[in-house]
């Protein structure tokens, strides 16, 4: 064929251009559902972490696939209670009920903790202090305005506006939520009364915008001027949002930290009880922050495939040792020696 040729020219440039069938390897595909070989659900308040336990693993020798799907703690739930997951995820522990209904039986597993943070937008306010009976109050509706005289008070130094309060809270079924309500729900007489109650999903007050997931409360917080939300404490940071300082048990106000997570745990460890329920709803400590939540991987005490049983315990035993290291990194606090070891005792009759 002549160069000149219209057709020789074209068949070049889509060789140039388009190239040519690469001889190498193929391309690896995405991990999925469809594809994993263990396949896990749920909260989405610690899901960065186990979406880098699950990259991490990949590397390891012998290493297996891991397909999370973050769609919330009550969808966790429901889906392992379903049997449709190998494993579920959850910040609010699954009730006596609930497992009573699992044929297969239930191990809760603690794999990390973390702390709500109250988030904030008010521009040029970068510290806040609230107390726990003003919280309460802002989260009750009952507290409408910034410059409100109660957190004036609390503030001295600071010159707050007069502005309306919106509360940013989850619309979806949520561990977040139920840990924060949970909490309100034991520091505050007012709330148990006339309060919107305990659960992963209440009716809160008027003054309030939804949004699901914590990502998504920490982008409408983010954007609403005179808002503040209940968020997971890693987020909120990366999302570059203020955060109050909230009052403790002991009276002392503690500002959300890196750390502030594993001064919690160690202050409360020694009380984790032999089925690995425990939840902190209002923590001992002088140093303690008023609002942390253990969050569980939700496995099944036997499994039909001997396999599948065994690489669930692989994967988590790798999470409780090798995984704690990266909790920091992304805002979360390591499990506390004692804790991680009643953890990983609880996989060893897992069949």
């Amino acid at each position: 064929m002549k160069k000149g040729n219209p057709l020789f020219c074209l068949l070049l440039f889509t060789v140039l251009v388009v190239g040519v069938p690469s001889t190498g390897p193929a391309r690896q595909q995405p991990i999925n559902a469809d594809t994993a070989d263990l396949i896990g659900a749920g909260a989405t308040f610690p899901a960065p972490l186990y979406q880098r336990w699950i990259k991490a693993f990949s590397r390891t020798s012998n290493a297996f696939t891991v397909f999370y799907d973050a769609g919330g703690s009550g969808d966790g739930i429901r889906r392992f209670m379903a049997e449709s997951v190998d494993f579920g995820a959850s910040d609010a522990a699954m009730s006596d009920e609930q497992i009573s209904r699992v044929g297969r039986g239930v191990k809760l597993i603690p794999a990390t903790a973390g702390i709500i943070a109250l988030a904030y937008n008010l521009p040029g306010i970068e510290k806040l202090r609230l107390s726990r009976e003003v919280y309460s109050e802002i989260f009750l509706g009952n507290i409408r305005s910034w410059d409100d005289s109660r957190i004036q008070a609390l503030n001295p130094d600071v010159r707050l506006p007069r502005l309306t309060i919106v509360t940013i809270t989850r619309s979806d079924a949520s561990g977040t939520t139920w840990a924060f309500t949970n909490h309100l729900n034991t520091i505050s007489q007012k709330w148990r009364r006339t309060g919107p109650g305990v659960g992963k999903k209440v009716d809160w007050p008027a003054n309030s915008m939804a949004s699901r997931y914590n990502e998504g409360v920490a982008a409408k917080i983010k954007y609403a001027k005179g808002s503040i939300g209940y968020v997971e404490y890693g987020i909120a940071k990366r999302s570059g949002l203020a955060m109050a300082g909230l009052e403790n048990k002991a009276g002392g106000v503690v500002t959300p930290s890196d750390n502030a997570g594993t001064i919690t745990l160690a202050n409360t460890s020694t009380q984790m009880p032999p089925n690995l329920r425990m939840f902190i709803p209002d923590p001992d400590g002088n140093d303690s922050y008023p609002i942390i939540t253990y969050s569980w991987i939700l496995i099944y005490q036997s499994y039909a495939d001997p396999d599948k049983a065994d690489r669930v315990k692989r994967f988590l035993n790798w999470g409780l040792v090798e995984g704690q290291k990266f909790a920091p990194e992304y805002g979360y606090a390591p499990l506390p020696q004692p804790v991680a070891a009643l953890a990983l005792d609880a996989l060893t009759d897992v069949q």
